[in-house]
């Protein structure tokens, strides 16, 4: 099984910028979709960032994007979600899946649901 450990979170005042990292183990296969996710209380989860490790393809939610940078390293089996401009709504638990496929359907991308490996996630506090 795959295994997902982010890091990276903690308290920022608005405006600052946070760097998450989501170290994976356990591949069996070079091709997954890498995804962050977040959650605040009272609120559904919600996908923040995606990156297809085979492509590098990245997709973003309206949200984040211009704010928000997903990237990989692929020696490291590491991906990294370089958070930017932060907000109070960034608020929340950040967590990183991998779902071992393309990220995007023709119509979709892929719902937090399908993604089969969930790191334990790490919390963010924007004031």
């Amino acid at each position: 099984d795959v295994q997902l450990v982010e890091s990276g979170g903690g308290s920022v005042q608005a405006g600052g910028s946070l760097r998450l990292s989501c170290a994976a183990s356990g591949y069996t296969s070079g091709r997954y979709c890498m995804g962050w996710f977040r959650q605040a209380p009272a609120k559904e989860r919600e996908g923040v960032a995606y990156i297809y490790t085979v492509s590098g393809v990245t997709y973003y939610a309206d949200t984040v994007k211009g704010r928000f940078t997903i990237s990989q390293d692929n020696a490291k089996n590491t991906v990294y979600l370089q958070m930017n401009s932060l907000k109070p709504e960034d608020t929340a638990m950040y967590y990183c899946a991998a779902h071992p496929d393309f990220c995007a359907y023709t119509d979709r991308l892929v719902a937090w649901y399908e993604y089969k490996y969930w790191g334990q996630g790490t919390q963010v506090t924007v004031s």
